[in-house]
């Protein structure tokens, strides 16, 4: 746009400010709003002073027009406002503060709450002018918080949720009064200020703050949070709970779901609990509360909880269903926090939980199977002892019955609570491998589109826990046709294919070898599936597909699947095709989540057919090694991390073959070590793994650079667990040692304190390996140096050392 044009519409914008019509100022302070985004306000020195002097005027159109653009600036880019600006002495927000602050106390609701919630973005930002002014916003907090506006109110309330999550510290003194007023509004008649107030105490339990501050109030923010947690009369969940299970979904019912790409030797995933209220409401708010205060204040919080829980289950009428099922998502969400005070009753409480799977309400049936499925760990544990067996037993009939129940939301909830209780159960599942997969399977052929994906889950989550143990006929026959009918019915640019891809892919691992008669149309839809794709992302319109990365992705991690559990096996498929082609091109996409999935499978194929990448090792080698060396690295750890361990999968199979790349790759790895605290602990290991096998692969490579890496990477030798990838990493530690000993002498006590980190060494060569570099350096130093460097060392290291020394 031509610049002539652009200061036609900004001088056109301006008056638009002080129209009569409400509709006219909202619109120009929107597209006021954008144009500030792109282009800054430095461009434009006439916008700030026709705020200022509307702002300035009584008009209250003028004053509300300049309000809504100045909120919307301080809601999009409030960082704008707070910075130097060529021709201002000073910065914006010092202009705007005070009149922001001034106009809290106008006799107008509108321009109280655009006034509050302006000032409110800077919170995060905190300007000097903000924090100098604090006293004098928090007295305009205090005096809004009775405003007879709703909005305001709301707007007061998540100011003290922000202040409390980012400046705990200015609210200290006045901690007393603003938690007496959360507790108020906390029961306000309008839900959104009722639900502002309640993040409130999530906020302060995760705030540094003494939780004996709070302590005196448990006995009536308990109370209100419990009541807070019953349906309210209008809460849409109610409408959704007759839902019919023998009723198709819709597309716009069906919510949005997210493939994980894999990630080798990921411990930090979490595990978010599948919670079966989706809609974040006052209810689900103040469970959380409830669930936080029990992981701060434990079984502090017990007397006052228990009997109001007692008395709402004790009420067994119809009409009191709401109550019982409050007191019931209770008990679960104390359940990690207050388990120590509940252990002496959880078998009573299991057992009073169970019989309600079976309720007339459908949401207390779903409520008990997801608070059952909280106290998993306990029922398992159990499972010893006759009675505790039994009870284990009990839940699991209990799920699987509720598994095929007729309502979608009991459905979803026993699905996800199966799900959970399979992960703590594992092998306890064996002996009843065959109910478990005929319920299963009976609800694949039941479920509508949305709860399929949840049965895939439970299928490959039983896949994961059983392992081999699925491998037998009977199990396979129950099994694969379903499934099996299920691949074939899809098209290749069906989405509900996504979990299906998902739920092979644990099967491939589980199944290992006996998968192999499902192998090769597997296999060969998930190269045509990726080959595809790749076409459509160049030219969409000549494939006739639109291109979506979500089906590469999914589709490499089957084939990881695949070549996890066939081995050697899958060595005929890959060299029937152009998976390695596609692989490369995959290792080159610009989607992060696309490449994660690339190099995790480039480390697979390189353990089970490494001549197949022969021919574009270097290739492979070279896009591995980039992806470790990036200004983005912590933007995509996930990438790196797969790259950094393909790259040592591939080390210890090519061995000399790496030498061109060794240096690239070693220079990439020593600052990540060296950065060690600032970086993400399984990229740490996979480094210090990877450096390590290339060191025993290439010494002599690698040795002269000894000095420059070894303390840190003997430090991150120390964090990692017993395992083969750990005897790898150390005969490279040996093999350098070998060939330079002189290079690690100046770092000796790291080396000792990285052996002294094994538990015990299984492989007997590694073991004779350590035993000859500690004799070495022994023998090397005499005089007394090395009795000097063993005192340098701690009494455990010293004593786990000596069996090396024998």
């Amino acid at each position: 746009m031509s610049s002539f044009s652009q200061q036609y519409i900004k001088s056109e914008l301006l008056p638009c400010l002080g129209a009569s019509d409400k509709n006219i100022r909202s619109t120009a302070g929107t597209i006021i709003s954008v144009i500030v985004q792109i282009a800054g306000v430095s461009e434009w020195p006439e916008l700030l002073d026709t705020v200022i002097k509307c702002l300035d005027t009584d008009d209250l159109n003028h004053m509300e027009g300049a309000m809504d653009a100045l909120s919307k600036i301080c809601e999009d880019i409030p960082q704008v406002l707070d910075s130097d600006m060529p021709g201002l002495t000073e910065r914006p927000i010092n202009v705007f503060l005070p009149r922001l602050l001034q106009l809290f106390h106008s006799p107008h609701a509108s321009l109280r709450k655009l006034s509050l919630g302006s000032v409110n973005q800077y919170i995060m930002l905190m300007p000097k002018v903000l924090y100098m002014s604090m006293d004098r916003y928090l007295q305009g907090l205090f005096n809004l918080a009775n405003d007879p506006a709703a909005e305001v109110r709301k707007l007061v309330c998540a100011a003290f949720v922000q202040l409390i999550e980012v400046r705990p510290t200015f609210l200290e003194p006045h901690l007393r009064n603003v938690i007496e007023y959360m507790l108020q509004v906390n029961k306000d008649p309008d839900d959104e200020v009722a639900l502002e107030a309640c993040e409130f105490w999530s906020a302060y339990c995760e705030a540094p703050l003494p939780p004996q501050n709070l302590s005196e109030f448990l006995p009536r923010l308990i109370p209100v949070l419990l009541s807070n947690m019953v349906y309210a009369d209008d809460d849409e969940t109610l409408v959704d709970a007759e839902e019919d299970g023998s009723q198709p979904d819709r597309d716009q019912d069906l919510r949005p779901r997210f493939h994980s790409s894999r990630i080798h030797g990921s411990e930090d995933a979490e595990d978010d609990d599948n919670d079966i209220v989706n809609t974040w409401n006052l209810r689900k708010c103040s469970a959380a509360g409830l669930d936080n205060l029990s992981n701060v204040f434990g079984d502090e919080i017990l007397p006052t909880l228990m009997p109001i829980i007692q008395a709402k289950l004790s009420a067994t009428d119809d009409a009191a269903w709401k109550e019982r099922e409050a007191a019931v998502l209770a008990l679960g969400a104390i359940a990690e926090g207050c388990i120590n005070g509940l252990y002496p009753y959880l078998s009573e409480i299991v057992a009073f939980l169970t019989p309600l799977l079976d309720d007339k309400f459908p949401l207390i049936r779903s409520i008990s199977c997801w608070t059952i499925s909280r106290f998993s760990k306990f029922i398992v544990q159990g499972v010893g002892y006759k009675e505790g067996q039994e009870q284990f037993n009990k839940v699991l009939i209990g799920l699987l019955r509720r598994i095929l129940d007729n309502n979608k939301r009991v459905q979803e909830a026993a699905c996800s609570a199966f799900a959970t209780l399979e992960e703590e159960a594992a092998e306890e599942l064996i002996p009843h491998l065959e109910i478990i997969l005929q319920q299963l399977m009976c609800a694949f052929g039941k479920y509508q589109r949305q709860n399929l994906r949840i049965v895939y889950d439970a299928i490959g989550t039983l896949a994961d826990a059983v392992g081999g143990e699925l491998n037998q006929p009977i199990y396979l026959d129950i099994m694969m046709p379903p499934l099996i009918a299920k691949w074939q019915q899809l098209s290749d640019s069906d989405k509900d294919l996504f979990p299906l891809l998902e739920c092979f892919t644990s099967i491939a691992q589980a199944l290992g070898t006996g998968f192999s008669q499902f192998a090769h149309p597997v296999f060969q839809r998930c190269i045509n599936i990726i080959h595809s794709q790749q076409l459509a992302k160049v030219n969409p319109v000549s494939v006739g597909l639109q291109y979506e990365g979500e089906f590469i992705v999914c589709s490499l991690d089957l084939l990881s699947g695949l070549a996890e559990g066939l081995g050697s096996g899958i060595e005929s498929l890959v060299a029937q095709s152009n998976l390695r082609d596609l692989l490369l091109q995959c290792c080159m996409d610009d989607a992060p989540d696309v490449r994660q999935s690339a190099f995790a499978l480039l480390g697979d194929l390189a353990r089970a057919c490494p001549l197949h990448l022969k021919p574009q090792l270097p290739e492979f080698l070279d896009v591995a090694s980039k992806q470790l060396n990036t200004p983005k690295l912590k933007e995509t750890i996930s990438v790196a991390n797969n790259a950094c361990w393909a790259i040592g999968e591939l080390a210890v199979k090519v061995h000399e073959e790496i030498s061109p790349i060794v240096m690239t790759v070693i220079s990439c790895l020593i600052p990540i070590l060296q950065h060690a605290e600032e970086i993400n602990k399984s990229l740490i290991e996979n480094s210090a793994i990877t450096l390590g096998r290339i060191a025993w692969v290439c010494p002599e490579l690698v040795s002269p650079h000894m000095e420059h890496f070894m303390q840190s990477w003997c430090l991150a030798l120390c964090m990692i667990c017993d395992d083969s990838e750990k005897e790898d990493a150390f005969h490279g530690l040996c093999a350098m040692v070998r060939t330079n000993p002189l290079g690690a002498l100046s770092s000796l006590v790291f080396v000792c304190r990285a052996i002294a980190s094994w538990h015990q060494i299984r492989s007997e060569d590694l073991q004779k390996e350590v035993c000859q570099v500690l004799h070495g350096y022994e023998q090397m130093l005499r005089d007394g140096a090395w009795d000097e460097y063993m005192s340098a060392l701690e009494p455990p290291v010293k004593d786990k050392l000596s069996k090396y020394l024998v």
